[in-house]
């Protein structure tokens, strides 16, 4: 820092942070969630990559599960590396969402898709789960888990399948606001 920028901006500093200190902006997050490779691969590859994925390794610990070879910390291992691929693939989904919809109906559009992902995932999927678990077999729960794989698998097929290509495009080309004079 000098006296004729106290911030340090010019260096890549961040001038919101007290002293400057923070992440360069010049360089991409590097906080796990993908960042610049959203705009770079495209949405659609993150999306299904992460739901496939996170389909897949859920497949894996169903059938750890079911074998019984699984201890309370490994069980959870299992489970932070499902989320993490299914959080980052509903993070980017929810971007999605907010970049089909024209500019006066985005914020709707992802409270309407957001109360819907919360009630199915928080409200209704909870219920048959725990008449699994109530049941004390594990090849029961691990059908939980195998349908839970299938439904998170699928999605990601789909996305594949109708997902929007917006990589590198502006929101503009995505989705015409309403108040755009006609071309």
């Amino acid at each position: 820092m000098t006296l004729d920028d106290p911030a340090g901006s010019r260096r890549g500093l961040d001038p919101r942070r007290p002293g400057g200190h923070g992440r360069r902006r010049d360089r991409p997050p590097a906080d796990g969630r993908g960042g610049r490779a959203l705009d770079v691969v495209g949405r659609r590859t993150m999306i299904a990559t992460s739901y496939i994925g996170s389909g897949v390794l859920l497949v894996g610990a169903g059938f750890l599960f079911r074998a019984e070879v699984l201890t309370a910390w490994t069980l959870t291992a299992c489970w932070c590396a499902v989320f993490f691929l299914a959080s980052a693939g509903a993070g980017a989904a929810y971007l999605t969402v907010s970049e089909i919809f024209p500019m006066e109906t985005r914020a709707l559009a992802i409270a309407a898709f957001y109360a819907v992902g919360t009630g199915l995932g928080g409200v209704v999927g909870p219920v048959p789960f725990g008449r699994l678990v109530e049941t004390g077999d594990p090849a029961a729960v691990a059908g939980g888990y195998f349908l839970g794989a299938a439904l998170m698998i699928a999605a990601g097929i789909v996305e594949l399948l109708i997902g929007v290509a917006a990589a590198r495009r502006s929101l503009e080309d995505i989705a015409r606001p309403l108040s755009a004079e006609p071309t």
